[in-house]
């Protein structure tokens, strides 16, 4: 069911919509570890490291349609806290025809060239042939990833995080269902596992969209919002485009870090492997705050409300700083405990290797919390740009720690790499997400408590920084209906 962002206590409903992101994420993480355990079991170390090898690459690609999902779901939330459901019904059916376009460009593009990047990468050859099998089915599949991330983007932006979870469990268990079937029952090998993942990720995504389709009925798109409008794309991709690049800047950033790792040895590679497994776990309460301020924000702006934008953000960035402080010490206490899971307990060297990094991350995830929380509220506002461009600070610091540093510091300088991207981009958002509350305030244009948002009739919906930058908000130019009610639910 659908829920109305723009009512009620920030905290609490904050958290009432973040709980459900972070099982989806808690849960993905597991699952990822699970399928990892089937493909090592039964196909052995070579077809793990085939797969493994294509980490970096289905990073880039996947993180890629996973951002510009994302940035789909600002535009409707946006018209949804405004109470446009016209415009709501005509953005989703503009985001259908534009994913369905990017779809097609984006599986053309990374199946015609599957070799060459793999060689790029300089795969080994004892692992290559499993890694384009593997890599190349998934290149395949695309559309039904984008499927279930565009509907999740949807379905989170007009506030139900839960029906996002349930298909997300739903298409984990198929997964691994799925791993065992082909890998142990058909013998199938690599590209069963890889089927495995497509098949399930559409599955889900067809279930899905039969679903919202059902339950969602304010959302379908009636005849009156059936028409391809260019510019509701131009916005769209404009809100999609620089997440989707944030994605592949820090997939880029991961690779050049990982080329300062390699020259380390074998026993650094496990080292800072096993330890940003860890890391992406203790992470997930940050990643999953920051998605949900996002939709948060923008439902408010949506309805013109600042006063809660400001204190949404002030409230969450204390949430930020004491999950960052629960899992510092989750990290230093039993980050080594956790590590096992992935190496052997005798591999002393490893293991210190790892207490190193978990320390030099663990110590400055309130950084994280900071950079993840306003590099979602400054998108959830309308900024896609220039959020990205703290993105292209973290590439900046990596780079700087991974080719300059580490002659002078060694492996110290790669264990404390993620931390100074972290604090770069913090250098970047908090002067800019200042600027950006300031100019909106200065507008005067903004609903208190207790007053209407028709006494502001002449405020335009559709934030166009694309066109507009920081200057202000534009018409983007719907709604049949004005005044047509949001359904909400307090269930």
């Amino acid at each position: 069911m659908t829920l109305d962002l723009t009512k009620g206590n920030p905290s609490k409903i904050i958290l009432r919509f973040f709980m459900p992101v972070l099982l989806g994420n808690l849960f993905q993480q597991f699952y990822s570890i699970a399928d990892i355990v089937i493909v090592g079991k039964f196909l052995g170390v070579q077809a793990l490291a085939s797969v493994g090898s294509t980490g970096a690459l289905s990073f880039l690609v996947i993180g890629f349609v996973i951002g510009v999902s994302s940035g789909f779901g600002i535009p409707v939330a946006n018209f949804f806290g405004s109470g446009d459901m016209p415009a709501v019904r005509k953005c989703i059916f503009n985001i259908l025809i534009a994913s369905a376009a990017l779809t097609a460009v984006i599986t053309v593009l990374t199946a015609s060239f599957t070799g060459a990047l793999l060689e790029a990468m300089n795969t080994p050859e004892d692992i290559y042939e499993g890694a384009y099998t593997y890599i190349r089915i998934i290149f395949l599949y695309l559309g039904g990833i984008m499927l279930y991330n565009v509907l999740a983007s949807i379905a989170r932006a007009v506030g139900d995080s839960k029906t996002p979870l349930y298909f997300l469990i739903m298409s984990s268990v198929l997964n691994i269902g799925m791993d065992l079937l082909f890998i142990a029952a058909f013998k199938m090998g690599i590209a069963g596992a890889a089927l495995a993942t497509a098949f399930s990720q559409l599955i889900s995504g067809i279930l899905c969209l039969i679903y919202m389709y059902v339950n969602f009925k304010e959302l379908r798109p009636r005849k009156e919002n059936c028409a391809l409008d260019m510019r509701l794309v131009r916005h769209l991709l404009y809100m999609g485009l620089p997440m989707a690049l944030q994605f592949s800047i820090t997939a880029i950033g991961s690779v050049i870090l990982q080329s300062a790792v390699n020259s380390f040895g074998s026993l650094a590679v496990a080292a800072i492997t096993a330890g940003s497994k860890v890391q992406m776990m203790l992470a997930q309460p940050m990643e999953a705050l920051g998605a949900s301020i996002a939709m948060y924000v923008s439902q408010n702006i949506g309805a013109k409300r600042l006063d809660r934008v400001r204190s949404g953000i002030k409230s969450s960035l204390f949430m930020a700083v004491s999950f960052s402080m629960v899992s510092c010490f989750i990290a230093n206490a039993w980050g080594r405990t956790i590590s096992l899971l992935f190496i052997s307990p005798d591999q002393v060297e490893i293991l210190l290797g790892v207490k190193q990094y978990l320390f030099a991350v663990s110590i400055f995830f309130w950084a994280l919390g900071v950079l993840l929380l306003l590099r979602n509220a400054i998108q959830g506002l309308g900024y896609a740009l220039p959020a990205m461009m703290a993105g292209v600070f973290e590439l900046a610091a990596r780079t700087l720690m991974a080719f300059i540093s580490v002659r002078w510091f060694g492996f110290q300088a790669v264990v404390f790499s993620n931390s100074a991207a972290w604090i770069f981009a913090c250098l970047i958002l908090i002067p800019l997400y200042l600027k950006i509350m300031g100019k909106m305030k200065k507008r005067r244009i903004w609903v208190s408590e207790g007053q209407s948002n028709e006494q502001f009739s002449s405020f335009e919906s559709g934030v166009d920084p694309a066109e507009e930058q920081i200057e202000g908000r534009r018409e983007i130019g719907y709604g049949e209906e004005q005044g047509e009610a949001i359904p909400t639910s307090e269930a």
